[in-house]
């Protein structure tokens, strides 16, 4: 498995070598019975290589502030709901600990392992998310709470919740909070409504200047914990392109992969929502159960989409750039990016999306597959930046016979 190397930065610079050898076993870690039944009855046996290391400072008392940069399948969620879990006062009613996310599919993903690791500790739990049907002005009554932070400013605005106990507050992906207008403000005024002895944990795929600025001013004095997992990246991953003549032969070589294999789940990344659209019209047409998310789609159909394509009911899922970062879902063994991901700009190339998009077919120790579309000098270049960022080779595929496509890709896709 691939080796999680792990920095800890003490609040005072300092690389701490020593100070927490880590716990070989959950029981290590002072949790109480109804929470080790939670995490075992999750399949979890014993700490991850993250875990080991994190969680002594996570848990630490007094608490202690914590900023990590961890990619997604570190662990890293299962941590901070432990931290979260594990600070609750069952007998106190009051809200106690607050998770923020960028999105809705991730907060909803976070709540999930909430519910389930403490299920058998009589945890309250609630969602403050967009069209969440909450009767206006209802109290909520929960001691924990995922939401994102447009929503929880309503909710405190309007005393739906009030912050007044929080121990603990988590900021999940929050890169992709300050990349989107204003939610890195909203999550300032809400951490400034909390105790000033509340102990925040702040998670970041990357770590700019304006993420360790954000960081200084929200978590002072934190601990820094890097969880560097390189091998996400791209090594567990077969990369291939198809060579298309055009923007119509892409859509005739998607359709041709689609006839000449067996594919368990797969995602399709499109640039634009009408070509969205009109694939989906295409697959739906050729007989596949294909599922189409992007931005324009309320929240609670946004739901049903990932929730059908979780349980398997649809197999292929179209979706623009709003699902790239921070869900998963473990079946999914092909992620086609039928465009190539571009910055804001609209010209520069995004590694890191890329990373992120095809990053979730190689998951825990499994191999997946990514194929890219190329269909002109503009997308070659595209692709190759990304081949020179990651320094590997994306392997060219063909499209003049479909026996050649048929036998590159069943090679790949086992």
């Amino acid at each position: 498995s691939p080796t999680d190397k792990i920095v800890v930065h003490l609040a005072d610079g300092t690389v701490d070598p020593t100070l927490y050898h880590g716990v070989k076993k959950f029981e290590d870690l002072g949790l109480s019975p109804d929470l080790l039944k939670g995490i075992y009855s999750m399949g979890f046996q014993k700490p991850s290589k993250i875990q080991e290391r994190a969680l002594p400072m996570l848990l630490s008392d007094p608490p202690q502030n914590m900023v990590g940069q961890s990619q997604s399948g570190t662990g890293k969620t299962a941590a901070f709901t432990l931290t979260m879990l594990s600070r609750i006062d069952h007998s106190n009613p009051a809200l106690q600990a607050l998770c923020l996310a960028p999105s809705r599919e991730l907060a909803r993903q976070i709540m999930e392992v909430a519910k389930e690791m403490g299920k058998y500790t009589g945890v309250t739990t609630a969602f403050a998310i967009k069209d969440m049907e909450v009767p206006r002005n209802t109290k909520i009554d929960a001691q924990l709470v995922v939401g994102t932070p447009g929503t929880v400013m309503e909710y405190v605005r309007k005393q739906m919740i009030s912050l007044a106990q929080v121990k603990v507050f988590v900021l999940d992906e929050a890169d992709n909070m300050l990349d989107l207008q204003g939610l890195g403000d909203q999550s300032v005024r809400i951490r400034k409504l909390m105790p000033p002895t509340c102990q925040i944990l702040l998670f970041s795929a990357t770590w700019t200047d304006e993420l360790r600025d954000f960081a200084a001013r929200i978590a002072p004095n934190a601990r820094a914990i890097t969880l560097k997992r390189e091998e996400l990246s791209v090594d567990a991953i077969k990369q291939l392109y198809m060579d298309c003549r055009d923007e119509d032969h892409k859509t005739e070589i998607l359709m041709a992969i689609y006839g000449l294999l067996t594919i368990g789940q797969s995602i399709i990344f499109v640039r634009q929502k009408w070509k969205a659209d009109e694939l989906c019209q295409i697959m739906n047409d050729e007989g596949h159960a294909v599922s189409l998310l992007h931005g324009s789609l309320d929240g609670p159909e946004r739901d049903r989409v990932i929730d059908e394509f979780r349980e398997g009911k649809s197999k292929v899922l179209i979706t623009t750039n709003v699902l790239s970062r921070g869900i998963d879902i473990l079946q999914v063994n092909l992620v086609i990016n039928f465009d190539m991901p571009l910055l804001a700009d609209g010209t520069t190339v995004d590694p890191e999306t890329y990373l992120h998009r095809i990053g979730r077919t190689g998951r825990f120790g499994r191999t997946g597959v990514s194929i890219n579309f190329v269909h002109d000098a503009k997308s070659f270049r595209e692709m190759d930046a990304i081949q020179r960022h990651f320094g590997k080779e994306i392997v060219r595929v063909g499209t003049e016979s479909y026996d050649e496509i048929e036998r590159m890709l069943k090679k790949a896709i086992k």
